[in-house]
């Protein structure tokens, strides 16, 4: 079996931080998220791998290479230009044989995906579709379904008086060989606008799978650091994150000082620093070789590698790319997004509301 993950985008809505590191390879604490993914698949018994590639293509083959250091063969495709979701699978169509697993790549979940391929084989579906429920479906489009699972139509954001369900695409697909030969070749094809609707117009044995569990798109800062405090609060298992008793993983090479107060839960990660008289409260990540100076306050916050944050500097609600400096007695609070190598100078004051009333 094979699978093929899109990972082309540019997360633009994650800039400034993918400014320097595609979407497909921020960290989660600290692993690239495009190897979660790749777990799962090889969990589920799937280790031919096909990343279909856009945007900055070699930082990401740099790190994967052929796949072997995760157990697993991964080839990469590249688009001449811009495929859409469907036109990207079929752009890799020559690299993989058989029934294959299509990924967004840039949605995290605790997805079953056993249970999946084994409703796809009892069904005997040619394509089946994971969804998940959501609270507002009105934001959504909404996949509505049969009683037995097969798919019955799509609805575009609904009005609340054309809301029937409250499941969504969760980006997540099984696809039999043959589907493939519906998609034309080099051409720009959605999965979602062209491929899906004509399974049903040709009545395709078109299934869906509802998972119930985690998912979530990564690609806000404001999903980005949900994700990070939901691994924190043990809301979605991460495997190795195994916190202390306050609920704070501290990695054997970093060191926190006496009179460091650390409130968990939290992270700190390879060679880091954190200096006595500074505060970490609940939710701080602090990556790797990160130094966090006497009397800084850092919480509900991920800081990427080599970031430094001043004397009695406080940082709340942010996401802090690599080697960026926070001067003394700053303050950024709010959601804000620096990405690598900014520099706040001593002093600073930036909050969200400032951003805004800047436009």
């Amino acid at each position: 079996m094979n699978a093929v993950i899109l990972a082309g985008g540019k997360g633009t809505r994650l800039r400034p931080l993918t400014l320097n590191t595609p979407k497909p390879i921020v960290p989660i604490l600290t692993r690239p998220f495009l190897a979660l993914q790749i777990e799962l698949l090889k969990k589920t018994g799937i280790d031919n791998i096909v990343l279909s590639l856009s945007y900055q293509p070699r930082r990401i083959e740099e790190l994967f290479g052929d796949g072997s250091s995760l157990g697993v063969k991964i080839h990469y495709t590249m688009e001449p230009e811009p495929l859409g979701t469907a036109g990207a699978v079929k752009n890799a169509e020559a690299l993989i044989a058989g029934r294959t697993v299509v990924f967004n790549g840039d949605v995290l979940s605790d997805l079953d995906l056993g249970a999946v391929l084994k409703q796809h084989e009892e069904t005997g579906a040619k394509a089946t579709i994971v969804l998940t429920p959501v609270e507002n479906p009105t934001a959504y489009g909404l996949v509505e379904t049969e009683d037995d699972g097969r798919v019955r139509q799509f609805l575009e954001k609904p009005s609340y008086d054309e809301i029937t369900c409250n499941t969504i695409n969760a980006g997540v697909y099984i696809l039999e060989r043959e589907t493939l030969d519906r998609i034309p070749e080099g051409k720009s094809y959605s999965f979602e606008r062209g491929f899906f609707p004509s399974l049903l117009k040709d009545n395709i044995p078109f299934y869906a799978y509802v998972h119930r569990g985690y998912w979530i798109d990564i690609g806000t800062p404001e999903k980005y650091l949900r994700v990070h405090r939901d691994i924190l609060s043990r809301a979605l298992p991460f495997e190795g994150f195994s916190p202390n008793a306050g609920g704070t993983y501290v990695d054997p090479t970093a060191t926190v000082e006496s009179g460091a107060k650390i409130q968990g839960p939290g992270y700190i990660g390879e060679g880091a620093l954190v200096k006595a008289g500074a505060h970490l409260e609940p939710f701080a990540v602090v990556g790797p070789n990160c130094r966090i100076e006497s009397g800084a306050v850092v919480g509900n916050s991920v800081l990427w590698s080599n970031v430094r944050i001043g004397t009695e500097a406080r940082v709340r609600g942010a996401l802090i790319g690599r080697s960026a400096h926070i001067g003394h007695r700053s303050i950024l609070e709010g959601g804000i997004v620096l990405g690598d190598k900014s520099v706040l100078t001593d002093y600073s004051r930036v909050t969200a509301l400032e951003l805004d009333s800047d436009g």
